[in-house]
C-alpha cells in the first residue's frame, strides 16, 4: 500500500481547505493567519474555501482576499449540496495537495501550523490522518468542570507527547484541523457514508469519525501531533445550555453504526448488547451520583444526554435504514 502511494505524482504538496456556510464574517481572520504562515517559503500549498451554499457575502469575501494571495492561490469552490460531508468531499476532489489539512472557519492556526502539519506527514509515512492540539478560544468564559465535556466542541489538548489514537474505541480526532494523505482517502473513503453532518434540525454527528474509521480499516495509523496548534473560537452561543445539550445528543446518536463500520457482521449483536448494557449501566450510575443536582449541574447533565442518546444509537441506526429501504422501494415503484 505505500509503495502504491509513493508511485502517485502530485500536482503540490499541501492544500488547506476551508469549508463554510455564511462564513462571511469569520473567514477573514482565517485567512490572515494563513497569509502570515512561516517556514513555507519551499513548499509549494494551496488554500481552498469550499462555500457550502452560504446566502451571505461569502464569495465576496473571497474574491478580495484573492489578490493578497500572491505566493501561492486562494481557490473558491461552492458546493451547493448542504452537508459537511459534501463539502469536505468536494475539497478532496479539488485539492491538489499531496496532503490536504481542513480547517473549519473558526479555526485559528498558529503561524508554524502548516508546516508543522506537513512536516509530521514527511515523517510519518504510515500515518493516513493526523490532528495535533485545538485549544479553546472563548467569548465567555466556560461553566465549572467545563474539560469533560470540551470534546464535544472539538477541544483536544492531549499532553506533549505523540500517540496514535485508539480508533477501535472511537477515540479520533476531529475532523477539524485533520490533515490527511488526499490518495488514501480516495482508496479508502467511499464516496456515500452513512453521516452528512449537522444539517438544519438533524443533529447527528459522526462524520468525522466514519471517515477516519475506514481510513484505519484500510490499514492506516491515526495520529496525534501536539506540535500542531489551532485555537477553536466558541461564541457565547455555544456554551448555552439548549446548545450544549443538542451538541451531546448528536455525538451519542452515532455511536452504534460507527462501531458497526469495522465490525464483522457476526459482532453486530454483540455489539448492540454492549451499546445497550453498557450505556444503561452509564445512565444508572450518572443518576445515582448527581440525583440531587443533575437539572442544576449543566456538565452532568450533558454528559447523561450523550449517554442517553448513544442508548439509541441502535434506534437511529434502524430508523436511517428503513428509511434508506423505503426510499429505494419508492425509487424502484417510479422506475
Amino acid at each position: 500500500m505505500q509503495s502504491k502511494i509513493a508511485e502517485i505524482n502530485h500536482t503540490l504538496d499541501f492544500t488547506v481547505a476551508i469549508p463554510t456556510w455564511n462564513g462571511a464574517e469569520r473567514l477573514p481572520q482565517v485567512l490572515e493567519r494563513l497569509l502570515t504562515q512561516r517556514g513555507v517559503e519551499n513548499l509549494n500549498w494551496e488554500v481552498i474555501v469550499i462555500d457550502n451554499n452560504s446566502s451571505d457575502r461569502t464569495a465576496e469575501v473571497v474574491s478580495n482576499y484573492q489578490t493578497k494571495f500572491t505566493q501561492f492561490p486562494l481557490h473558491y469552490v461552492l458546493e451547493p449540496q448542504q452537508g459537511l460531508a459534501f463539502a469536505r468531499l468536494r475539497a478532496v476532489n479539488a485539492a491538489k495537495g499531496e496532503f490536504l489539512a481542513f480547517l473549519d472557519d473558526d479555526n485559528l492556526p498558529a503561524d508554524d501550523w502548516v508546516i508543522q502539519s506537513f512536516q509530521f506527514g514527511k515523517e510519518h509515512p504510515r500515518a493516513g490522518a493526523w490532528s495535533g492540539q485545538i485549544h479553546g478560544d472563548f467569548e465567555v468564559n466556560p461553566p465549572e468542570n467545563f474539560s469533560r465535556i470540551q470534546a464535544f466542541l472539538a477541544i483536544r489538548e492531549h499532553g506533549q507527547q505523540a500517540y496514535i489514537f485508539d480508533a477501535n474505541n472511537l477515540k479520533l480526532p476531529p475532523g477539524a484541523a485533520l490533515v490527511i494523505r488526499k490518495q488514501v482517502w480516495l482508496e479508502s473513503v467511499p464516496n456515500q457514508l452513512v453521516f452528512k453532518g449537522r444539517i438544519g434540525k438533524l443533529m447527528v454527528s459522526g462524520e468525522d469519525t466514519e471517515v477516519l474509521l475506514y481510513i484505519y480499516k484500510a490499514g492506516w495509523e491515526i495520529w496525534y501531533n501536539p506540535a500542531m496548534h489551532i485555537a477553536h473560537q466558541i461564541p457565547h452561543w455555544r456554551l448555552e445550555r439548549n446548545y450544549l445539550l443538542k451538541i451531546a445528543r448528536s455525538c451519542g446518536l452515532c455511536i452504534f453504526q460507527l462501531r458497526l463500520i469495522n465490525a464483522k457482521k457476526w459482532h453486530s449483536p454483540i455489539i448492540l448488547l454492549k451499546t445497550i448494557f453498557g450505556n444503561i449501566r452509564r445512565l444508572f450510575h450518572h443518576l445515582i451520583k448527581y440525583k440531587n443536582t443533575l437539572n442544576s449541574d449543566i456538565i452532568a447533565l450533558v454528559e447523561f444526554n450523550f449517554y442517553l442518546a448513544s442508548l439509541l444509537s441502535p434506534v437511529y441506526s434502524l430508523i436511517f435504514y428503513a428509511n434508506k429501504l423505503f426510499s429505494k422501494d419508492i425509487h424502484l415503484t417510479h422506475e
